[in-house]
């Protein structure tokens, strides 16, 4: 076996619509574990409603943020596939999920156990939230952008920026 054969790779799958601090805080720990990182962009979340940014504009904000943190053994690309049919086809050895609160425990303890199912020889690794990303999640910083809320702390510049435009905001309602 060649090293390059021994090359520990995982994927970390979501929507990012959008992308947060919290999820760039989760890559990069996980680019800390692994020797490759595949961010993996689902173009639409079968739980989730239609995306407000599209699959391109997704993959942008992701591989713009981690270039000027500096990190460099991820790559950004989207999926249209099961996860795990996904992680095996690149030679991934390990899903990694971020953890904020016990309800993303829970559902991911169930995804986790069903992945396994399908493909026992791909582990899920599950890194906690730091503290100052644990509430944190794409459809509260949509809800804090549409009643103006401030956002510039919880996603990279150009996301709060994007959201500013698209969002549509709570007084245009009446």
């Amino acid at each position: 076996m060649s090293p390059a054969d021994d090359k520990r790779i995982a994927v970390v799958p979501g929507s990012y619509d959008p992308v947060t601090n919290g999820h760039l805080d989760i890559i990069k720990r996980a680019a800390g574990l692994f020797d490759e990182v595949v961010v993996a962009v689902v173009n639409q979340s079968a739980r989730k409603s239609k995306a407000l940014f599209t699959i391109d504009e997704r993959l942008t904000f992701i591989r713009d943020a981690l270039a000027e943190a500096g990190v460099h053994n991820v790559r950004v690309e989207p999926f249209y596939e099961l996860v795990v049919a996904y992680a095996r086809r690149i030679g991934a050895q390990a899903i990694v999920k971020g953890l904020r609160q016990i309800s993303d425990f829970e559902y991911e303890l169930e995804m986790g156990h069903l992945n396994r199912q399908q493909a026992p020889e791909i582990e899920s690794v599950f890194v906690m939230a730091s503290p100052r990303f644990a509430f944190l999640s794409s459809s509260w910083v949509k809800e804090l952008a549409r009643f103006e809320g401030r956002i510039d702390e919880l996603v990279p510049a150009p996301v709060a920026a994007m959201l500013a435009e698209r969002v549509p905001r709570a007084r245009d309602d009446t």
